[in-house]
């Protein structure tokens, strides 16, 4: 298995939530810090792949930056869409875990426990 990378914001109560339970169920990962250290857009891609291989499902459409945006994501060309989350990271949803075969966005306390087993002593 590759490492476990919890991409977080300190100051999202979801991650707060998640990095609690990662780490009363001693599970090991990279943490990595979605402003300071932002993902670059092949790691997006590697993402989305992981998912239903759509943007949105990485997307926070219920963030201020999107609904400030004035452009469709839709419309945008796929390198575009990922260079532009990768520029402004707050259009990513929070929190984002990865072992690089397995994706889970958001608080998901069912889709924790199910990758428990994979992840634990590791």
């Amino acid at each position: 298995m590759k490492k476990l990378v919890f991409y977080t914001y300190p100051s999202c109560t979801s991650c707060r939530k998640t990095k609690g339970w990662l780490n009363e169920h001693a599970i090991h990962y990279e943490e990595r810090h979605l402003f300071r250290n932002s993902p670059k857009a092949h790691e997006l891609m590697e993402l989305i792949k992981l998912s239903s291989s759509v943007v949105k499902d990485i997307l926070a459409t219920r963030s201020m930056t999107y609904k400030s945006l004035d452009i469709d994501l839709d419309n945008l060309p796929l390198s575009q869409a990922l260079q532009l989350l990768s520029d402004r990271p707050k259009l990513l949803r929070r929190p984002i875990l990865t072992d690089g075969e397995h994706l889970i966005v958001g608080y998901n306390k069912e889709k924790l426990i199910k990758a428990a087993g994979r992840w634990q002593g590791k």
